[in-house]
């Protein structure tokens, strides 16, 4: 069995929370021994720029967080199999025991999996995902597919929904995105899906449900995440949907804390719990959790924004992005610059924001307001004027 490991605060997860977390830690302690367990081979790094900004030429090295540089023993290339609450302890599936006084778990999530394929598809989640792929491009999701194909590569999309995006943006937005990215040169392929593969050499041949067959030099799979909650869970951690955690980020364990895409908290604007996947949520949780776990605890109240870039378009958004929700349109040029209000019962609780900018702050002091509105109250509001 590997030798011991006592620190002060110990963070089970190498992403981007966990890398938050330590900067909220040191905020408050800068001394207090830290260490890190990452299944992850490689230290914390930003995800968003595997999908967007090396794509379009940015350097491998910008993606560092540089956690090395803030007095952390990094454990890396390890899992976590198991907590003992009671002893503070976990041990990893190296044997090594862990002991300590504040626990964060920032475990993230794996990706769902097609159930074949087996290695020859890549779910894009990693930096070695990104390696693997980039070096495929150069033998031979939306926004992925909107990156190969302005790396000039021959993409084909397929999906089981009508229109690209269509579980997320009204229908007259995601039909248009069919055709927009058809014009970019991405073959669409709507209401299809993947049934089975192949291998043939170094090729793949993949069979879908209408009896097609395509033969293609990669396959990337983007059908979401599941959160990594077993640890938490064989130790009596309230699960449902994540780990459930207070407005201090606390689990029912008072030294143990949950942050980023594993945690469930309750938002007052939306006035229920969620659980957020992406940076700005892993980045303003982390560290309030790091903050906790320093002693500095303030209640999470941030609701999140996320984005993303699909060729010249790119959007920003809060809140809940539900094409079941009642729409209202208010496009300044159609489905070019615009903003798309998401209501239920008269209040809105989701706002996209289509090649609108600097309207995020705007955006939560609308979903907060407890209305109600109507379709004509909201044309005209945003973009807020400085």
């Amino acid at each position: 069995m590997a030798q011991p490991a006592r620190v002060k605060y110990l963070i089970i997860g190498g992403g981007m929370t966990a890398d938050a977390a330590i900067g909220g830690i040191r905020q408050t302690d800068p001394s207090g021994a830290i260490g890190l367990i990452g299944a992850d081979p490689h230290p914390p790094y930003n995800r968003p720029p595997l999908s967007k900004a090396l794509w379009k030429g940015k350097p491998l090295d910008t993606v560092w967080r540089r956690t090395d540089r803030r007095g952390v023993d990094l454990y890396l290339g390890r899992t976590a199999v198991a907590l003992d609450p009671g002893r503070k302890q976990v041990t990893d599936d190296q044997g090594t025991i862990y002991t300590w006084e504040k626990l964060l778990l920032a475990t993230g999530g794996t990706p769902r999996r097609l159930g074949f394929g087996g290695d020859r598809v890549i779910y894009f989640r990693t930096l070695d995902d990104y390696t693997r792929l980039r070096a495929l491009t150069e033998q031979g999701g939306s926004e992925i597919a909107a990156a190969l194909a302005m790396n000039n590569k021959d993409v084909v999309m397929l999906f089981p929904d009508e229109g690209i995006g269509g579980r997320r943006y009204p229908r007259d937005l995601s039909m248009f995105l069919n055709d927009f990215y058809r014009e970019k040169g991405v073959d669409v392929r709507a209401g299809e899906r993947i049934v089975g593969l192949e291998e043939n050499g170094t090729k793949t041949v993949l069979k879908t449900q209408s009896g097609r067959e395509m033969i293609v030099d990669g396959v990337v799979a983007g059908l979401g995440i599941e959160p990594n909650t077993e640890v938490a869970s064989a130790a009596g951690l309230e699960i449902r949907d994540g780990i459930i955690v207070d407005e201090t980020l606390r689990t029912r364990h008072p030294d143990i804390h949950a942050a980023g895409d594993v945690a469930a908290f309750h938002n007052p604007a939306l006035g229920r719990r969620i659980r957020v996947e992406h940076e700005d949520n892993a980045n303003t949780m982390g560290r309030a959790a790091g903050e906790a776990m320093a002693g500095e605890g303030k209640p999470y109240h941030h609701l999140p924004y996320f984005y993303s870039d699909l060729f010249e378009l790119g959007y920003e958004a809060v809140g809940d992005l539900d094409a079941r929700l009642e729409t209202v349109a208010d496009w300044k040029q159609p489905f070019r610059e615009g903003v798309v209000y998401y209501l239920q019962r008269g209040r809105v609780r989701g706002v996209l924001l289509w090649n609108t900018w600097d309207q995020v702050e705007a955006v939560r002091r609308v979903i907060a307001d407890p209305g109600p509105f109507r379709g004509e109250d909201l044309r005209g509001r945003l973009p807020e004027k400085a």
